[in-house]
């Protein structure tokens, strides 16, 4: 009984612990937190200023470079443009335009000497292309000869006042009265001139026939069938027809009878050529001498005057009078001596003789010793040698 009472005891405090747990009310389940997407207005408020930033600044770049690019292209094609390449030959050739100029030099650089007008026949003596044209410049130029009436000048100093006849070895024929004018040709010594008119030491003389002036190629043209006088004509003799034996036949009730072939020759037998090897002759040796050559010490007689030309190596030169020929130009690197003094006095000078390497013709004197003989001078007199730098 005691037992069975335990065990109803312990049943009830069970039965309530179980009851207690199950009327306990569970807390409740929060709802989910829908959370809005964050891409659609955050984003559109950031990136859209620097969408608009970059879109409108790209195409003001891209047009302001398209706009140089534009205005550059059409600079550089023109500087390539070049006159179609020309072909000339010596002989006749028509002027294709108006007012053509034909110049003293082969470029824009030579001074207007005169004017062709457009079917005006020339003859050309040569084709003379520019290595290194400048901008806008020809670069193939005709030498062509220069057309009657054109003036022509020549320094009346080289030139016989009484026959007219030239005295020096050549004489320049130049487009203007000065020696900055081009040179249009040269006349030879003993050369007759028709005097035209004069102003200072210059004369301006008739048209020579060997005189020559340039003109742009591109506004000649010459006929295809123009062949240069120095160009050999080939004749090509014609090719003889060897006629091929064929064999006869003869057409009958009969059999066909055909000739015999010929007969070939056998050919001869080919001999081999004998070689002879050539001959070594050895060569001397090359004496190479080392010294160099002893000094030149002349002296020469003769009149004194002023280099003629600007280009000349000294401002003085010694000549003789009876042919007016330069005998040497005179040299000296003293101070103390003044060659201006013996200008149109006769001397004899004494010094060592050399070669300029622009005037071979006529030898260098550097002075040593001058000796005076014209009458009209102060004293004979001698000069003490140049010293030497």
């Amino acid at each position: 009984m005691k037992m069975n009472y335990w065990l109803v005891l312990g049943l009830m405090v069970a039965t309530s612990a179980v009851a207690q747990v199950n009327t306990n009310a569970l807390p409740a389940i929060p709802a989910p937190v829908v959370v809005a997407p964050v891409v659609a207005t955050p984003a559109t408020n950031v990136v859209t200023p620097k969408l608009k930033k970059v879109t409108k600044a790209a195409p003001v770049k891209a047009k302001k470079k398209a706009a140089a690019k534009s205005t550059a292209k059409p600079v550089v094609h023109a500087a390539k443009i070049s006159a179609a390449p020309v072909t000339l030959v010596p002989g006749v050739a028509t002027v294709d335009a108006e007012n053509v100029n034909f110049r003293g030099q082969a470029g824009l650089k030579g001074e207007t000497v005169g004017q062709f007008k457009k079917g005006d026949s020339v003859t050309v003596l040569a084709q003379i292309n520019l290595d290194k044209p400048a901008a806008g410049e020809p670069s193939q130029w005709a030498k062509v000869a220069l057309p009657a009436g054109t003036k022509v000048w020549v320094n009346a100093r080289f030139v016989d006042a009484t026959n007219k006849v030239v005295t020096v070895k050549k004489l320049n024929l130049r487009a203007g009265p000065g020696e900055n004018y081009s040179v249009l040709g040269v006349i030879e010594k003993g050369a007759s001139i028709t005097e035209v008119s004069v102003k200072g030491d210059w004369t301006q003389i008739e048209t020579p026939t060997n005189a020559f002036a340039f003109v742009a190629a591109s506004y000649l043209k010459q006929d295809a069938t123009v062949i240069p006088a120095t160009t050999p004509v080939a004749v090509i003799p014609p090719t003889a027809e060897v006629p091929v034996p064929t064999p006869t036949t003869v057409v009958a009730e009969q059999p066909i009878v055909t000739q015999p072939a010929p007969v070939v020759p056998e050919p001869a037998p080919v001999v081999a050529p004998v070689v002879v090897p050539p001959v070594v002759i050895p060569e001397a040796p090359v004496i190479v001498d080392t010294n160099p050559p002893p000094p030149r010490i002349i002296t020469h007689e003769g009149w004194v005057r002023s280099s003629v030309s600007v280009v000349a190596p000294t401002y003085f030169e010694l000549y003789d009078r009876e042919n007016n020929k330069a005998i040497n130009y005179l040299y000296t690197t003293t101070t103390n001596l003044n060659l201006a003094r013996y200008n149109g006095l006769q001397i004899v000078v004494t010094g060592e003789e050399g070669l300029d390497a622009r005037w071979k013709d006529t030898p260098v004197l550097s002075i040593q010793k001058i000796l005076v003989l014209s009458s009209n001078a102060p004293s004979s007199q001698v000069e003490p040698a140049a010293k030497k730098k």
